[in-house]
């Protein structure tokens, strides 16, 4: 069945990028952007609720969640959102459409939201990382957000301020998580 090796495939892709990105914030740390280095960390923990969630579905499904190792290279802050722009970009425009499809196909509704989930989130965080990309190559670093908030159904990603529900899943942004500290 299609769904249940997307599942697999979407826990290991959103296990894989919490790993990187947070290696990847510690990196930016390194090289002094402590602001891009915050939005991958707001990213990392993001992707780790997406996988949480594609775990509970195949939990639901009687399957096995596979074993990671998550695979990837450090390179330049730059580099890395560069490494981060296109993975976004892959997601949500070649990997959860697809998957999607495959689930409401399969009439798996649970997929469906945990896919939908991941779907939405990914668009924000590719125009966060387009947005760091363009302040770290104009030399205005600074300019970028230093507070993340989280909705912990979902994964949104918000920066600065949050509104008073999740946009994507309703979740009352009293539950939201805080990420303002590396």
């Amino acid at each position: 069945m299609a769904t249940i090796q997307n599942m697999k495939d979407a826990f290991k892709g959103e296990t894989t990028a919490h790993a990187k990105y947070a290696a990847f914030s510690k990196k930016a740390v390194e090289e002094g952007y402590p602001e891009i280095a915050m939005l991958f960390k707001a990213a990392s923990e993001a992707e780790l609720i997406h996988a949480n969630n594609h775990k509970v579905v195949l939990d639901r499904m009687g399957e096995k969640t596979p074993d990671v190792t998550p695979e990837f290279t450090v390179n330049s802050t730059k580099e890395n959102l560069k490494d981060a722009i296109e993975g976004e970009s892959y997601e949500f425009n070649t990997m959860y459409p697809n998957f999607i499809k495959d689930a409401h196909a399969a009439g798996n509704y649970m997929a469906q939201i945990s896919l939908t989930y991941a779907y939405k989130v990914e668009q924000k965080h590719r125009d966060f990382y387009i947005n760091a990309l363009k302040a770290l190559e104009d030399g205005n670093v600074k300019s970028l957000p230093s507070l993340y908030y989280l909705c912990p159904t979902c994964g949104n990603t918000y920066a600065t301020t949050a509104p008073a529900r999740c946009e994507i899943s309703m979740t009352n942004s009293k539950l939201f998580i805080k990420i303002d500290s590396l």
